[in-house]
């Protein structure tokens, strides 16, 4: 638990729902804003050192050569000025000695400079001790992340053949990390806050030490608050993205939007690749600084958009967010439309037309690049911008100025202090302190399976920079030197199951004309199964958005590794492809080919409690390795049994929230979960937002109660009422059930009215009167007393394979004449829902008979289509659960 020396405050009503929506996490919260200057009774000085208690796990240590200290805030350290944990601070022995509750740091007085000799930091944790000291080697860290997966195949790099080096992150399995920040750049004090250099003095120490044991969230906490939180993005941002490195013109825009709306398929966030600007007539030519010029372009390409006021007028009115690629490298050159007005801003000497070069450390070229190019542009529609920085690293004026870091700073700051909207950037990662810019895109990985096995690895490791919010190339984005450059639609759909699974879901492509991702160009299982990633990912858009408001009160990112919760159990370092979706979904991505029609997969569950595999119907004890078998519409995400996750039903997309949520309760526990509800893409997220939370629980006499409490907080445009359906997972048949203290009827077909059992899924649909979201709802559902059965033994995956089955015979011969156990099997899902009274009768009679259907086949047909089917049933409907 986390215990401060103090606490002054008083809560107001939004911010005790806030400390109450994440106290079951931790049991603090990170200041916001940027406070560079500690509070005075956190700080130590002794002599020429300072050391400032941060948290119990947090301290840091600083050594000035010449008395002068800095209070900066600098690229990675913004907010030092936490609350003040309980510790102690004596003189022993010509030792200073500090004490938290985690940590003893000791510095011999009047020693100078901080060495092996003079300062050591010790864990006061028995369980996992160790004592560090400067020069200390680090040998088990857990890693973090990487600018770019540009050229690379999987790990490796298609040119150079080297493996992808993952920079250090902020875990490690040795329980510490120290951070250097000696010689990180500063912001000044302006209101704009500018790149400044650290003040004179060799030999400067600025060290921050976490010593941490097992704690991973808990350090990751730590480190937000003095690096400053993960920006929560706008709600559209966790919708589908389509992106394509193509020349569209106005018309073929507007054609790709018809066709999602044609086959109603949900789009949030159209992105605009380079041709967006003028680029044909500069191939060859190249700038100042060597750059090709036709990358940097600010005037709109006028033979692809005549109009491009008009293109983003009917894409606002298609509610479609548009981002642009920007490559500001060149500068702006003559021919630019806005060259006039820029040069005059900055008082550039035009004589000779040259260049306005581009420095994005000079704060007058970057004001007015924003004023007098971008910031009219954004007015008229574009919603954020795509900083695609691909040239020299560091700045021309400023040594060590990283240009990727800094500019994702200026771009994301200037939308902080200049939009009416929510901030977003979507750029590559620069380094630490750069999840404060939020979304960052990988590049132009290779297209193969090696690429797609390494993607769940780098995305949830990534967290441990608190980068959550990776975009990538969904599909791949080049065939690199792969000589068949055809798309593999096999591996074109499990990518886009992963997709729908990661934090940003964009797919994009090099411009290559075999590179057609839409969905409507795939037929048959392969469309359903891009369709259905798409929607699912819609189905899960109010549990995401849900995760990533934790992410930003706690700094635990959406995608995370297993050892986050399970950090003493080796299976969770070792299962490095399987990632946590938020707090109650696993997902083991499927990275290699189908063999004989099937995907197999080799999953870790996690002791603790079980698991659902959803897709399959199937209740799993956790605490195993298994073996798992998946078609190709089939995916390994697991809830945790008893699990509440929050879903919408088909919408458009996320520019709105859905008038109504369904209630997804999962079978296996009791549980509970808290909804977050904002504006969507308001500024005020911070304080303006409201949290609605739902239980259920199994109480005696074979009773579950599902409840739904009144919603807590507030922001502007909040819906006062709201509609709600409870969905119970892997349920028997209710003998009768309760809404608000009234018996509703049974329907067999979803009516909106009455309760409904889906016999296809196993699932009980409770409709529940549209109500005011400040009142109590509650569902009581009474299961039979004297009857019971187990229908989480994969009977969904059973279900859906033998009709797939019976479909498929029926075309090798059409004449078949099915016996009655077949056809009874075949059709017991709908008898489920057909027959409430005989529901455990109808199941029963398949668990008991549906073996035998390979055999009842083998006297109706020919021996070669009785072989065909008697080989599927044993792939794909009798494997063990």
């Amino acid at each position: 638990m986390f215990r401060a020396a103090y606490m002054r405050c008083s809560l107001t009503k939004a911010a005790l729902i806030h400390l109450l929506f994440i106290l079951p996490a931790f049991f603090a919260t990170a200041q916001t804003g940027t406070q560079p200057k500690a509070n005075p009774k956190a700080v130590i000085q002794e002599g020429q050192a300072r050391f400032t208690v941060l948290t119990p796990r947090l301290v840091r240590m600083e050594w000035t050569p010449n008395g002068s200290f800095v209070d900066n805030a600098s690229f990675v350290v913004v907010n030092r000025n936490l609350p003040v944990p309980r510790f102690t601070s004596a003189k022993n022995n010509g030792w200073l000695v500090i004490k938290t509750d985690e940590l003893e740091i000791r510095y011999q007085s009047g020693s100078g400079k901080f060495t092996s000799q003079n300062l050591t930091v010790k864990s006061l944790d028995a369980r996992h001790p160790f004592t560090w000291a400067p020069g200390a080697k680090q040998n088990g860290n857990l890693k973090g992340t990487y600018r770019t997966l540009d050229n690379f195949d999987g790990d490796e790099d298609i040119w150079s053949k080297e493996k992808i080096k993952l920079e250090d992150g902020l875990l490690a399995t040795d329980g510490w990390t120290l951070i250097d920040d000696s010689k990180s750049l500063l912001l000044d004090h302006s209101d704009w806050p500018w790149v400044t250099k650290r003040p004179e003095g060799a030999g400067y120490q600025d060290l921050y030490f976490l010593g941490y044991g097992r704690q991973y969230k808990k350090a990751l906490f730590d480190y937000m608050q003095i690096a400053g939180k993960v920006p929560l993005p706008p709600r559209y941002a966790f919708g589908y993205w389509w992106s394509r490195y193509w020349s569209y013109s106005d018309n073929e825009v507007r054609d790709v939007v018809g066709n999602f709306e044609q086959h109603k398929l949900p789009l949030d966030v159209f992105v605009v690749d380079m041709d967006w600007h003028y680029t044909d007539s500069l191939r060859t030519k190249h700038d100042v600084f060597d750059q090709e010029k036709q990358w940097t372009g600010w005037t709109w390409n006028k033979r692809l958009f005549p109009d491009p006021d008009q293109f983003l007028q009917w894409m606002q009115h298609k509610e479609l967010k548009v981002t642009l690629n920007l490559h500001p490298a060149s500068g702006v050159a003559p021919f630019e439309q806005p060259y006039k007005d820029m040069a005059k801003t900055l008082n550039f000497d035009t004589t000779g037309k040259p260049n306005i070069p581009f420095i994005a450390s000079d704060k007058k070229y970057m004001q007015a690049l924003f004023s007098t190019i971008l910031h009219p542009m954004e007015k008229k529609g574009v919603s954020f911008w795509w900083l695609d920085w691909q040239q020299w690293p560091n700045d021309k004026k400023i040594q060590d100025l990283s240009n990727t870091w800094w500019l994702n700073y200026v771009f994301f700051t200037d939308m902080e202090r200049n939009s009416p909207n929510r901030s977003m950037l979507y750029h590559r990662w620069g380094g630490l302190g750069n999840h404060r810019y939020q979304i960052g895109f990988s590049g132009d990985a290779v297209i193969s399976w090696k690429s797609l096995a390494f993607q769940p690895y780098f995305t949830s490791s990534a967290s441990n920079v608190l980068y959550g919010y990776w975009s990538h190339d969904i599909g791949g984005h080049q065939f690199g030197r792969n000589p068949d450059r055809t798309l593999n639609p096999e591996l074109y759909v499990r990518w886009m199951q992963f997709g729908a699974l990661s934090p940003i879901f964009r797919t994009h492509s090099s411009k290559d004309a075999a590179l057609n991702k839409e969905a409507w160009n795939f037929k048959g299982e392969y469309y359903d199964a891009l369709s259905n990633s798409i929607r699912l990912r819609y189905q899960l858009a109010p549990y995401i958005y849900t995760m990533a408001r934790k992410t930003y009160d706690t700094g635990i990112s959406l995608c995370r590794p297993l050892y986050y919760d399970y950090p003493e159990t080796k299976d969770a370092y070792d299962n490095s492809s399987e990632y946590m979706f938020g707090d109650d979904l696993l997902i083991a991505p499927i990275v290699s080919p189908m063999e004989n029609g099937v995907s197999t997969k080799k999953v870790w569950l996690p002791a603790g409690n079980d698991w659902f595999e959803w897709q399959t119907g199937t209740l799993l004890k956790g605490g195993q390795n298994s073996e798992r078998v998946f078609g190709l519409e089939e995916y390994p995400i697991y809830v945790k049994a008893g699990a509440i996750l929050p879903t919408y039903p088909p919408v458009k997309n996320l520019t709105h929230d859905a008038d109504e949520y369904i209630i997804n309760v999962f079978p296996g526990a009791d549980g509970s979960t808290e909804i977050y509800e904002d504006g969507g893409n308001s500024k005020d997220y911070a304080n303006a937002y409201a949290v609605t939370k739902v239980t259920s629980k199994h109480l005696p006499g074979r009773l579950q109660k599902v409840v739904i409490m009144p919603r807590k907080g507030a922001y502007a445009g909040m819906p006062q009422s709201r509609t709600y359906t409870v969905r119970l997972y892997g349920a028997e048949m209710p003998q009768y059930i309760v809404v608000n203290g009234t018996k509703i009827s049974y329907t067999g077909e979803p009516n909106g009215k009455a309760w409904s059992y889906n016999g296809k899924e196993l699932s009980v649909n409770i409709p529940l009167p549209r109500n005011s979201c400040a009142k109590q709802q509650e569902v009581s559902i009474y299961y039979s007393k004297t009857e019971s059965a187990d229908v989480n033994t994969g009977l969904v995956k059973k279900f859906r394979r033998l009709t797939k089955g019976i479909t498929a015979l029926k075309f090798r011969d059409a004449g078949i004449n099915l016996p009655e156990l077949v056809g009874k099997c075949e059709e017991t899902n709908l008898s489920l829902q057909y027959y409430p009274a005989q529901f455990y009768k109808t199941l029963k009679y398949f668990n008991d008979n549906y073996s035998q259907i390979p055999d009842a086949i083998k006297k109706t047909t020919n021996g070669d289509n009785a072989n065909w089917f008697k080989e599927y049933f044993k792939a794909n409907i009798q494997e063990k659960p």
